[in-house]
């Protein structure tokens, strides 16, 4: 089916009409939540009066956080005293119009809170809730403090991706937070699918996350390894091949490539070559055809190597930074990046990853400051004017 402009003009989020309640802090519920609101869905932010931890991390412009504001960008922000009696009530009264409800707490906290799935699902027999933890909502490791870092350590995932590393024994240091967006990710996906069953059954339920779980999934080899051990190649599979001037990235995954690669290289008798016809022959032999391979690829500068690669259909790349991968003419050509904007000015954001042929699919403008709808949330809640002034009063006093 062709979209015309006009028709986009019409289109709306698939998400359109639900109500999503985000009690999530930091990066991995934040992150799901941001995916409901590009997706149509009005997620109100609840936090409390000094505002959530993200809001003031680097890089900060005018007292505006933009690590905060990808994470963010398009919910409401509603503070509240989630310890305060008149804070739960405001709550309870919001989850009756609410679809689904999204929390990274601890395991146990939302229960003391009385803000948990069994205390809420009397409100709203069709609530969502999703629960999204380090290890689980139960469980002998249920109530371990939980960070990103920590899960990539406790899952293997560091140990697994240093044996990739040849000749070192020291674990990487973590910096970019896969655990967190990853399962934000999953939970995203288990809500859309609770929806679903949703439409037939006039049911919500809860859905547990786990983060250790979700790292699990990337490690599908080592998974298999882990019960059937393998002998491993001599040299890893993919890595950097040097050039000229700098290193790309290669990837021989099937016999068409490899063939490509061949040509490339000038050395078509390597197809028939016992040491590399066969899949397991290369694997086997793996680190003398990437050597040979090597001593072609340091003749000719990067740019120069992959023309050539690319010509042929070999997968490769030049290593970029993040910087030079956002500037790809691609990304622009997709609409990748969205200009919103906040207290501090204008900046970018990733839009999802995915665009879809009957719905808009888009993060929001405008980044509300901290509160900006408190009022008006606690006036629909049924709070009179006098009653909003006191109460916020009342949250206010209590931080």
């Amino acid at each position: 089916m062709t979209i015309t402009k006009s028709d986009e003009g019409r289109l709306t989020g698939c998400l359109d009409g639900l109500r999503v309640l985000d009690f999530s802090t930091t990066i991995a519920g934040p992150h799901c939540a941001r995916m409901l609101a590009d997706m149509g869905a009005e997620v109100i932010k609840i936090e409390a009066a000094d505002g959530e931890t993200m809001r003031t991390r680097p890089p900060v412009r005018s007292g505006c956080s933009t690590a905060f504001g990808q994470l963010n960008i398009g919910k409401k922000s509603l503070v509240l005293d989630l310890k305060s009696p008149e804070g739960v009530e405001v709550v309870r009264r919001l989850v009756a119009t609410a679809d689904i409800v999204v929390e990274n707490f601890r395991p146990g906290v939302m229960q003391r809170l009385k803000l948990d799935y069994e205390s809420l699902r009397p409100l709203n027999e069709r609530l969502i809730y999703c629960s999204i933890s380090g290890y689980g909502q139960s469980g002998p490791s249920a109530e371990l403090p939980a960070y990103a870092p920590v899960i990539h350590a406790a899952s293997g995932y560091d140990m697994a991706h240093l044996a990739y590393q040849p000749g070192r024994e020291r674990p990487d240091y973590c910096g970019i937070f896969v655990a967190d967006v990853l399962t934000g990710v999953y939970a995203f996906g288990a809500i859309s699918s609770a929806l679903y069953q949703r439409s037939s059954t006039g049911r919500g339920q809860h859905i547990d996350a786990s983060m250790l779980e979700s790292m699990l999934s990337l490690t599908l080899n080592e998974v298999q390894w882990s019960q059937f051990p393998v002998t491993q190649p001599s040299r890893p599979l993919f890595g950097p091949t040097a050039t000229a001037d700098g290193y790309v990235m290669i990837t021989i995954s099937s016999e068409k490539t490899f063939q490509a690669l061949a040509k490339v290289i000038g050395h078509p008798e390597w197809i028939s070559d016992p040491r590399f016809a066969r899949y397991a022959d290369r694997r086997n032999n793996w680190g003398a055809l990437m050597d040979e391979v090597e001593a072609w690829s340091r003749t000719v500068a990067t740019e120069e190597c992959l023309a050539a690669l690319n010509k042929e259909g070999v997968p490769s790349s030049a290593y970029r930074s993040v910087a030079q991968a956002l500037a790809d003419p691609q990304l622009a050509h997709r609409g990748a990046l969205a200009e919103v904007c906040d207290g501090g000015g204008t900046f970018n954001v990733l839009n999802l990853s995915f665009r879809m042929s009957g719905a808009t699919v888009a993060a929001g403008k405008q980044m509300a400051t901290l509160g900006e709808h408190t009022a008006a949330l606690l006036r629909e809640a049924g709070l009179s004017d006098q009653e909003i002034a006191a109460f916020s009063g009342k949250q206010a006093a209590a931080e």
